[in-house]
């Protein structure tokens, strides 16, 4: 190829029309392709003696330039022109594309509820890290390496020695709290846990708010009383609630909540009240208090851990857990007024 030529390709350059995207993609293949001039001219520096390679070069990348320059520039002039036209057959007294509104899922609507009902109380949000290790997940609360109520609890671990897992609860951010907070503590702990349940009613994730007060003279009936608001406050003043003795090996005493709920039986069809579990709780166990340096002698409290999933199916009447991450817009658009 001919090294003199430069004048040539920046007079064609500026004087070439390019009228249409089709024509303004020839001329980009001819300039700029693999196979194009300017490729070509960069080929052929090696033949360039070495005092003139460094104004070939020059002279070169000033024709790439140009050429760069003025693609984007017509590219900028036929993209106006489309528009414009565009614009032109654009009718204005037509009605505007539908769109829906959107809205909070209803995990969300009823978590954000219950944080409003404790923070009536006097509770503050807690929230920490899903991965933790054994201690704060289990030893802190009570319940050493080869407890049997870790089974209860079947665990997903990240890793062996030491031992990291998903939270089973969110107890551990309580204890987080213990370590670094001096009573009075009034905190509630939201988020989402994990245990390796399988059966139809139960998933491998799923959402608690677990609430703790630590104070003097603490005692069950201060428990009972912030329970019975909790449930009157979410589900109506005419609810009737009972509490049932359990075990935690986080808390002692520990009980049960139960409501009367009503339900469809699938063989008769019929409406009918029966009592549903909707939450644990009990007094702290005096050696959870020691663990995270709370005198059990001065202080004492209570603890208490509520599923979203399941008072949300009950608030709502939903039949099937599955529903709640199926992402099904039909099932979702139906919490669309909710706030």
């Amino acid at each position: 190829m001919d090294i003199n030529n430069f004048e040539e390709y920046l007079k064609e350059i500026e004087q070439t029309t390019l009228d249409s995207k089709a024509v303004l993609e020839e001329f980009r293949l001819k300039y700029l392709g693999k196979k194009g001039i300017i490729p070509a001219l960069f080929s052929k520096m090696k033949e360039v003696p070495g005092e003139l390679k460094k104004d070939f070069g020059a002279r070169v990348n000033e024709i790439k330039v140009k050429a760069e320059e003025k693609i984007e520039a017509v590219k900028e002039q036929i993209e106006a022109l489309e528009l414009k036209k565009q614009s032109a057959d654009l009718d204005l007294s037509l009605e505007g594309a539908p769109f829906s509104a959107g809205s909070l899922h209803p995990l969300t609507i009823i978590r954000n509820r219950m944080v409003d009902i404790f923070s009536k109380l006097g509770f503050v949000v807690a929230e920490d890290i899903e991965i933790v290790d054994d201690w704060h997940n289990f030893s802190a609360l009570n319940m050493p390496e080869d407890h049997p109520a870790r089974d209860m609890q079947d665990t997903f671990f990240i890793r062996k020695d030491p031992d990291i897992v998903l939270r089973t609860h969110t107890s551990s951010v309580q204890v987080r709290v213990m370590q670094n907070q001096k009573p009075p503590i009034r905190t509630i702990s939201p988020g989402r846990v994990y245990r390796k349940d399988s059966d139809a009613t139960h998933a491998p994730n799923f959402h608690q708010i677990e609430g703790l007060f630590i104070d003097k003279d603490v005692s069950f009936a201060d428990l009972k009383q912030t329970l019975f608001y909790f449930v009157q406050e979410m589900f109506g003043k005419d609810i009737e609630v009972r509490f049932r003795p359990s075990y935690f090996p986080f808390t002692e005493p520990s009980a049960e909540m139960d409501i009367k709920w009503k339900k469809i039986n699938h063989e008769t069809g019929k409406e009918e009240a029966s009592w549903m579990e909707i939450l644990g709780c009990g007094m702290v166990d005096p050696a959870v208090l020691e663990n995270c340096g709370i005198n059990p002698q001065e202080y004492s409290g209570f603890a208490f851990g509520i599923g979203v999933e399941r008072i949300t199916m009950v608030k709502y009447k939903i039949p099937d857990i599955r529903l709640f991450y199926e992402n099904d817009l039909r099932f979702l658009k139906q919490f669309a007024g909710e706030i």
